[in-house]
């Protein structure tokens, strides 16, 4: 192939156009900050998945700083965490049907409210109003610092699981057991 003098305009702006896009889409400006996560855990007969980005500590005062106290926050990023769960289960003996739901808390220095919303698919912010499945108290446990928020199991038995989110310093304990199907 002869590359003319009239071709070296169209051939310079197609070379620089390719090396803009792949700078693009390899810049740290394309990772974002928090990084999505799933957990997927089966709990007896029923698969409970949880969807969410993982924030970042950096140094910050999370609870009682960034997380205000006494205020609703979704315990993720950009779009709110949720949860779903494949068949019924009883969270903190409080029964929870199949489906899926967004996680929200209200934290506190001494007490914990968790909440099940059934507002599944929206932002971060604001607290869906009105939209509450299911409304928990939680006393937090200390543990040691884990820099990006988290959600694991622990424990995980044939029929039950304890569930923790961490971030910092905090940890908020869940236990979830399956529902039995002679209970339905």
């Amino acid at each position: 192939m002869r590359v003319t003098r009239r071709c070296l305009p169209s051939l310079a702006a197609l070379i620089l156009a390719l090396a803009a896009a792949g700078c693009r889409g390899r810049g740290d400006a394309a990772i974002p900050k928090s990084q999505q996560a799933r957990l997927e855990q089966r709990v007896g007969p029923v698969l409970v998945t949880i969807d969410y980005r993982r924030p970042v500590a950096r140094g910050r005062r999370l609870f009682g700083g960034i997380v205000p106290y006494g205020k609703e926050w979704d315990p993720g990023a950009d779009a709110a965490t949720t949860i779903k769960f494949g068949g019924d289960v009883l969270l903190e003996d409080q029964l929870v049907p199949r489906g899926t739901y967004s996680i929200w808390a209200t934290p506190g220095p001494g007490l914990w409210t968790i909440i099940l919303s059934r507002a599944a698919r929206v932002f971060h912010e604001p607290y869906p109003v009105g939209k509450d499945a299911l409304r928990l108290s939680v006393r937090p446990d200390k543990g040691p610092h884990m820099e990006t928020l988290g959600f694991y199991f622990p424990m995980v038995d044939a029929d039950s699981a304890l569930l923790y989110l961490h971030w910092g310093e905090t940890v908020i304990p869940l236990h979830l057991r399956a529902r039995p199907r002679d209970a339905r």
